[in-house]
């Protein structure tokens, strides 16, 4: 069973660079399950129901969020209508929408995947993903043993931690967030999949996908900049995911990154 991830998907570039490489991907790779971070596809910052559907049109299946997923305001309200978009599962209670969901594969294998969100160096008062993914991961594995984390976070130590806790009880732990595609993908010792960060899909001409200039601004003023979404060097990040679809265990990870000239 072949899974692909793509990275997070930054602005109205990185939408096209989805719309113009998965739909061959699909193809040429034979991919059961693609799932995308989508929480910077609005204007680099949030999502919409309307990029959303960008995404699925192009063939993503599942949508996962970040700590940027209800910069779009109108989100709040479109996230209850949209049964393939998780937002992190360790938001406080009463937040909108859900953080894990269960779809069918193209051969109808049943996969879950799970968001949730780092707390070191980013949202203070988040639940602990730790022990949120503890319970959510045992109340998922009833149902099937492929499970894929999305794991939002900036340290490169609380990813690896959450990996290793996880180790045999999910097919893959993939970090997103940084924009900065690593080179650690592995299989551990349990049998699952992991990556520090994905990487981005959108310009890699830039400053983490806004442009630069308006970015060095900010640092060496500290007053406030409009950052705009860049769009040179375009390029579409992801990793593929290889599994045994009965026991859930990963059998290989390799990055993909793939340069898409068309989609500034």
């Amino acid at each position: 069973m072949r899974i692909l991830f793509i990275g997070d998907v930054v602005g109205r570039p990185g939408r096209r660079a989805v719309a113009a490489v998965l739909p061959g991907l699909r193809q040429t790779r034979e991919l059961d399950l693609v799932i995308a971070n989508g929480e910077n596809s609005a204007h680099g910052a949030g999502l919409t129901a309307a990029t959303v559907a960008e995404l699925q049109a192009a063939g993503v299946d599942v949508v996962t969020a970040g700590d940027h997923v209800w910069d779009q305001k109108e989100f709040e309200t479109q996230i209850a209508t949209l049964d393939r978009v998780i937002r992190p599962l360790n938001y406080p209670d009463g937040a909108p929408g859900r953080g894990s969901v269960t779809v069918c594969a193209r051969d109808e294998t049943l996969v879950a995947v799970i968001n949730a969100l780092g707390r070191v160096y980013m949202h203070p008062h988040v639940d602990c993903p730790f022990r949120g993914l503890e319970a959510e991961v045992t109340r998922l594995r009833q149902l099937t043993p492929i499970i894929v984390v999305d794991f939002h976070a900036e340290a490169t130590s609380e990813k690896i931690a959450l990996a290793r806790f996880l180790d045999g009880r999910v097919t893959a732990v993939l970090g997103t967030h940084t924009h900065v595609p690593t080179a650690d993908e592995r299989i551990l010792p349990g049998g699952t999949a992991f990556i520090s960060d994905v990487g981005m899909t959108g310009p890699y001409d830039s400053v983490l996908g806004r442009e630069a200039n308006a970015v060095i601004r900010r640092f060496t003023t500290q007053m406030p900049q409009k950052m705009e979404v860049a769009t040179g060097d375009v390029r579409f990040c992801a990793v593929l995911i290889e599994l045994d679809a009965a026991s859930g265990r990963a059998q290989n990870i390799e990055r993909i990154q793939l340069p898409v000239p068309d989609a500034s």
